[in-house]
C-alpha cells in the first residue's frame, strides 16, 4: 500500500489529492449509477457496483480479479452468491472493467485494517476512504493470495448481502408487507403468508434506486449454501474446448506483429541500430528504435522473429557488464560482514548475553540465486492508437495500473485508454508490472496500425523482473540442555511482505536484521515473495538447531509452538498423515516445514530417494489451515500448484549473471519439473474458523526447507544454497551405505 499505514489512515483523514474527509460519508453504492451503462445491456440492471440481474432472473458477479489459473473469480462468485441466496445455475461472472470506479478498496481496506472493528456509523465513510485511496493508487491488483481473504471477505460477501436486502425491500415494499415475513432461494423471493413468489429480476429496478447498506447482516457458517462446497470453476470448460480467449488469441483488421530485443545488460540503453540487413527481409514493415530496446514490426511474428536476429544494436551498457553472480554473492557477502547502517527487523530479550553463556553456537549462511517466473505464456500485448485514444488487449494482473501507465507513456488522458483484459497463462507477479504493454503502445503509436507484440521466451526468460537473490546470515545459541535461547539472523535487501523473515518459535532472544545491497538486476514479486526465500532460510536452520541438539525436527518444533496451538495442530496433521518417525530405507529421508504466510498456515513433509546422487522427489504431505476453505478443491489445488512451483526452483530453478547479463533463455537451460517427476501429493485441511487466509501462495515457502531437510535425513548433506542440482550427493550416499 505503499506510504499509506494504518496509522496515516486512521489519524489524517486525507486523501491523496482530495480534501478532507469530516463525516462525509462517500458510500461504495453510490457508483453505481455511474457505472450501470458500462456494464449493463438493456435488459440488465445493476443493483449495486458488484451485481447485476437480468430480465431472465440470471445474475452477473462483477469481480475485480484476473484469471491467471488460480480459480479466484469463480470462488468470489460463490461468496457473493451464497450471501444474495442466488440460483448457483443461472449465475455467472464478468471481470470488472479497468475505470477508477473498480478501484479495489476491498483490498486496501483488508490489508490495512483487516478485521479491526469499525463503529457501524463509520463504516461508509471508512469504505469511501479506501476508495479514494485505492483509486489513487490505481489499484485494481490480483495477487498477494488475496482475493478470498480482502474482496471476497470485505467485497463480494457484502455486496452479496447488501443486494439481497435491498431486493427484501424492494419486495417488501411491493407487496405491502413486513420484510421480517419474506425469504429468499434460488433467486427467488417468496411471502408464505400470501402464497407469493417472485424472481429478484421483478424488484431489481426499485432496489437499484436504492444506497446498499454498508454493514449488512452476513451468514453463520453453518448456513452457507455454496461457500465450503467444491464447485465446478467456470473458467475450465473454455481452456478445456478451445473457446477461453486469451491475449494472443486477439486478431484486428490490419493488423501487424512485433518482438522486441531490450538492452542485455539490465539498465543499458540503445547506442545506434543498423537495420539495413533486417529492413530487406520479408514481410518487415519497420524497425524501431525504443530508448532501451529495438523491435521488429512485420506482417508475421516469425518474419518479425527472423528479422530481429538479423538487427545489429549497439548498446551502452552503463558500466555493468563487469557483473557476474559471483560479484553480487561477494556484494553481500562483504555488506553481511560490515553490516553497515544493518535495520533491525525483530529486537527481543538479551541476544548478547544469551550468546555469552550458551553452551554451544550453531551457525549458518544460506543462499538462494535469482529465479524466473517461467509463465507457461510468454508476456504478450496488442495495441492500437487511433483518432486520439489507444486500445490495449492484455492479460494482466492489474488492468486499471496498466491503464494508467499506457496513459501517462502516451500522454494521453487516462480516460482516451480501453483496456480489455483476457486470461492469463499463469502470471506468479510478473504480469503485475506493465514494461510490456507499454512498449506494445509505443510501438502501435509509431506504426499507426494495430500491432500484436509477442516476446521470445529467450527474451521472457532474460528481461524478467527475477526472485531477487539473497544471502542470509544465522546465529542460534543452545543452552546445556540443547534447547535454544537465542536466535540472530542477518540478511541482504528486505523487500516484502515485512513478516517473512520473522519465525513462530518460542526463543527468549532474538535479533532479526538486514542491510541494504542493491544491484542492477531488476526484481519484483514472485509466487509468494520473500516467504519464498525466508522460508527456506528458517525452516532449514531450525532443522540445523535440532540435529546439533539431537532433536527430532518435528519435537523441536512442536515445543517451541506451545503457545500456537493452531500451528501445532497443522503441524501434527502433516506428520501424523506421513507418518513421521516411522523407518525409511537407507538413501531415503523425510523433511519437516512450516511457514506461515498470506493468513494462512501449511505444514509440509517430504520424502526422497537419494539413488546414485540423484533426488527424486516421492511424497509430499501437505497440511493447511487458511481459516475456511471456500472451495476445498480449489484450495487444494492452489497448495498442490504451489508445491509444484516451490519444487522446481528448490531442484532447477536458476538464473545466474555474467558480463550484467542474464545467463539462462529457454526450459533447456532453466529446468522445470515434468510430469513423471512430480511427487504424489496429499492435502489435507484445517477449517479452523479464524480469519480466513489466502491459497495461491502458502503452498510454495515451505516447499523448500522440506526437501532440503529431507535430503539431509536421507544422506547428510546439509544444503544451504539453491538449486538442489548444483549438490553432489553420491559420496555421502556411498559413506552411508559404508558406514551402514
Amino acid at each position: 500500500m505503499g506510504k499509506w499505514t494504518r496509522r496515516a489512515v486512521l489519524t489524517t483523514g486525507v486523501v491523496a489529492g482530495g480534501g478532507l474527509l469530516v463525516g462525509v460519508a462517500l458510500r461504495m453504492g453510490h457508483r453505481a449509477p455511474k457505472l450501470a451503462p458500462l456494464v449493463t445491456g438493456a435488459d440488465e440492471t445493476l443493483v449495486n457496483a458488484w451485481v447485476k440481474l437480468g430480465a431472465d432472473n440470471a445474475t452477473t458477479v462483477i469481480v475485480p480479479h484476473s484469471e491467471m489459473g488460480q480459480g479466484a473469480q469463480t470462488a468470489l462468485m460463490q461468496m457473493l452468491a451464497d450471501e444474495m441466496d442466488a440460483d448457483w445455475d443461472t449465475t455467472t461472472f464478468m471481470e470488472a472493467p479497468a475505470f477508477d470506479e473498480y478501484a479495489n478498496y476491498a483490498m486496501g481496506k483488508g490489508f490495512i485494517l483487516g478485521d479491526a472493528p469499525i463503529p457501524s456509523v463509520l463504516v461508509p465513510t471508512v469504505d469511501g476512504l479506501f476508495f479514494q485511496i485505492t483509486k489513487s493508487m490505481h489499484l485494481q491488483v490480483t495477487g498477494g493470495s488475496a482475493s478470498i481473504r480482502t474482496t471476497g471477505v470485505y467485497g463480494m460477501r457484502i455486496a452479496g448481502s447488501a443486494a439481497r436486502q435491498m431486493l427484501l425491500s424492494a419486495a417488501a415494499s411491493a407487496w405491502q408487507v413486513p420484510v421480517g415475513e419474506l425469504a429468499t432461494s434460488h433467486s427467488y423471493i417468496t411471502h408464505e403468508a400470501s402464497n407469493r413468489r417472485a424472481p429478484y429480476s421483478e424488484f431489481a429496478a426499485a432496489a437499484a434506486e436504492m444506497t446498499p447498506p454498508a454493514t449488512p447482516k452476513l451468514k453463520p457458517m453453518k448456513d452457507f449454501q455454496l461457500m465450503g462446497k467444491s464447485v465446478p470453476r467456470r473458467d475450465i470448460p473454455a481452456k478445456v474446448d478451445g473457446t477461453a480467449q486469451f491475449a494472443m488469441d486477439v486478431s484486428l483488421p490490419d493488423m501487424v506483429y512485433a518482438t522486441i530485443q531490450r538492452a542485455p545488460v539490465f539498465g543499458g540503453k540503445l547506442k545506434s541500430v543498423d537495420a539495413s540487413a533486417a529492413s530487406s527481409q520479408p514481410g518487415v514493415l519497420e524497425v524501431v528504435s525504443l530508448d532501451n530496446a529495438v523491435a521488429v514490426v512485420a506482417q508475421g511474428y516469425w518474419q518479425a522473429r527472423q528479422a530481429l536476429a538479423k538487427v545489429s544494436p549497439q548498446w551502452d551498457t552503463q558500466g555493468l557488464d563487469k557483473v557476474s553472480s559471483e560479484s553480487i554473492f561477494a556484494q553481500f557477502e562483504g555488506d553481511l560482514d560490515a553490516g553497515t547502517e544493518r535495520k533491525s527487523d525483530l529486537a527481543a530479550g538479551d541476544v548478547a548475553g544469551a550468546f555469552a553463556a550458551a553452551d554451544q553456537v550453531v551457525t549458518a549462511d544460506y543462499r538462494v540465486p535469482y529465479l524466473a517466473h517461467a509463465c507457461m505464456e510468454p508476456v504478450n500485448a496488442t495495441a492500437w492508437v487511433h483518432d486520439g485514444i489507444c486500445e490495449i488487449w492484455v492479460g494482466c494482473q492489474n488492468p486499471l495500473g496498466f491503464k494508467h501507465a499506457v496513459a501517462e507513456a502516451l500522454s494521453l488522458d487516462v480516460e482516451d485508454v480501453t483496456l480489455h483484459n483476457h486470461f492469463m497463462g499463469g502470471g506468479f507477479g510478473r504480469k503485475a508490472s506493465p514494461d510490456w504493454v507499454i512498449q506494445a503502445a509505443q510501438l502501435a503509436d509509431k506504426v499507426r496500425r494495430p500491432v500484436q507484440l509477442v516476446w521470445s521466451r529467450e527474451e521472457d526468460m532474460r528481461q524478467d523482473n527475477y526472485r531477487p537473490a539473497i544471502q542470509s546470515r544465522f546465529r542460534a545459541a543452545l543452552n546445556a540442555q540443547g534447547k535454544p535461547i537465542a536466535w540472530e539472523n542477518s540478511y541482504v535487501d528486505k523487500h516484502e511482505p515485512a513478516e517473512a523473515p520473522l519465525i513462530p518459535y518460542a526463543i527468549a532472544a532474538q535479533d532479526i536484521g538486514h542491510v541494504s545491497s542493491p544491484t542492477h538486476v531488476p526484481f519484483g514479486p514472485w509466487r509468494s515473495v520473500d516467504h519464498s526465500q525466508h522460508g527456506f532460510f528458517t525452516e532449514s536452520f531450525i532443522d540445523e538447531v535440532a540435529a546439533a541438539s539431537d532433536a527430532d525436527p518435528f519435537e523441536l518444533r512442536l515445543e517451541l509452538l506451545s503457545g500456537k496451538p493452531r500451528h501445532q495442530a497443522v503441524l501434527k496433521l502433516a506428520a501424523e498423515q506421513a507418518e513421521w518417525g516411522t523407518p525409511l530405507p537407507k538413501g531415503r529421508g523425510r523433511g519437516i516445514a512450516l511457514q506461515e504466510s498470506f493468513g494462512s498456515l501449511v505444514a509440509q513433509v517430504v520424502e526422497v530417494t537419494v539413488v546414485d546422487g540423484n533426488v527424486s522427489v516421492d511424497r509430499v504431505v501437505a497440511a493447511v489451515d487458511a481459516g475456511f476453505a471456500v472451495s476445498p478443491d480449489g484450495l487444494t489445488a492452489q497448495i498442490e500448484s504451489g508445491i509444484v512451483y516451490g519444487l522446481t526452483a528448490a531442484l532447477y530453478g536458476e538464473i545466474t549473471i555474467d558480463d550484467g547479463a542474464a545467463v539462462q533463455s529457454n526450459f533447456h537451460d532453466y529446468q522445470a519439473l515434468r510430469m513423471n517427476e512430480a511427487p504424489t501429493i496429499e492435502t489435507h485441511i484445517i477449517n479452523s474458523g479464524v480469519a480466513w487466509g489466502g491459497a495461491g501462495e502458502p503452498g510454495t515457502p515451505g516447499i523448500a526447507p522440506a526437501l532440503a531437510n529431507a535430503v539431509f535425513n536421507a544422506t547428510g548433506t546439509r544444503v544451504r544454497q539453491l538449486p538442489l542440482k548444483n549438490y553432489d550427493l553420491r559420496y555421502r550416499v556411498e559413506e552411508q551405505d559404508e558406514v551402514g
